[in-house]
């Protein structure tokens, strides 16, 4: 569905003027949308998976680990489709409020698409770099959009989620370096150019969501205070979006309908969309991608 469709049905969550601001902007930030119950579940999950962590000795497909993780003191970057890792991830992704107010977005008939899990872990969790995130994953349109939940608050100094307002209606950057190696990020010649100053960082209290659309441009500093700071990332799309390629993040509930009923019609954004490398070679996270330890699709996971 185009916007003007989507915005001439009815919200289930989101007010009018919500609505039209993500559709200008490319982001919402709600504070405090979930209830103390559903905050409560995710934190327990949480801690049941890193406590699970204290196990694992080296990065797979799975976890991500930072340097210095041990069973003594867990770090880590990510957890990989936690959805398919712990019931209580999955039931939030498609029974909470969630998918309803990714419908008010995309239109009555959502999917879900693959989640993770990044943690951003007390004093020194790395920083994200400017990226977009549907040359990643590229569908045959551009509703697809990530929702981030804080499971705790989330100030300025713990590296929140940062977005360039407006630059999802704008082009769609090289994510390859000069070697045509996959980094996952802009290089420096087109970082150069954005202006930065116009960045907002979404700061929120527990319970909130961040919500951007697959162009837009964002980044996310590293977590320099003594608080981690574990974001909880489900992608969707609407139903007439299929991907072209294959998923990075694969997931037993990869393509559910969680909302509505599955598309008869493909519908197609006539703008490209740059292609990745191959992921069915193993990819780790795009920690490891930007940091070029190793590069997906040639060796990366396995």
């Amino acid at each position: 569905m185009t916007p003007e469709d989507v915005l001439s049905i009815k919200p289930n969550v989101l007010t009018q003027t919500q609505r039209e601001f993500y559709f200008e902007n490319g982001y919402l930030l709600i504070e405090k949308v979930l209830s103390d119950d559903w905050v409560a579940r995710l934190r327990q999950a949480t801690d049941e998976k890193i406590d699970e962590s204290r196990r694992v000795t080296v990065s797979d497909a799975v976890w991500d680990l930072e340097d210095g993780h041990n069973a003594e003191n867990p770090r880590l970057r990510r957890l990989s489709s936690p959805n398919d890792h712990h019931p209580t991830y999955w039931e939030f992704a498609s029974k909470s409020i969630v998918p309803d107010i990714v419908a008010d977005l995309v239109g009555p008939d959502v999917k879900f698409h693959h989640s993770k899990l990044n943690f951003k872990w007390a004093r020194g969790g790395e920083e994200v770099k400017w990226h977009q995130d549907i040359q990643f994953w590229p569908h045959t349109n551009y509703s697809p959009c990530t929702v981030g939940t804080y499971m705790y608050d989330c100030g300025p100094e713990q590296g929140p989620l940062m977005v360039l307002p407006g630059s999802h209606d704008g082009e769609l950057y090289d994510q390859y370096n000069d070697k045509g190696e996959w980094v996952g990020c802009l290089g420096p010649d087109d970082e150069a150019t954005l202006d930065k100053s116009k960045a907002v960082s979404l700061e929120g209290p527990a319970g909130s969501l961040t919500i951007h659309n697959c162009r837009m441009l964002h980044a996310s500093k590293p977590n320099r205070s003594d608080l981690g700071r574990p974001l909880l990332l489900n992608i969707y799309s609407a139903a007439d979006a299929q991907p072209y390629t294959y998923n990075p993040l694969q997931s037993k509930y990869m393509e559910a309908v969680v909302r509505g009923q599955r598309a008869r019609w493909a519908r197609h954004d006539p703008r490209p969309c740059l292609m990745p490398p191959d992921w069915s070679g193993g990819y780790t996270s795009i920690f490891a991608v930007q940091q070029e330890e190793e590069q997906a699709g040639q060796g990366a996971g396995r």
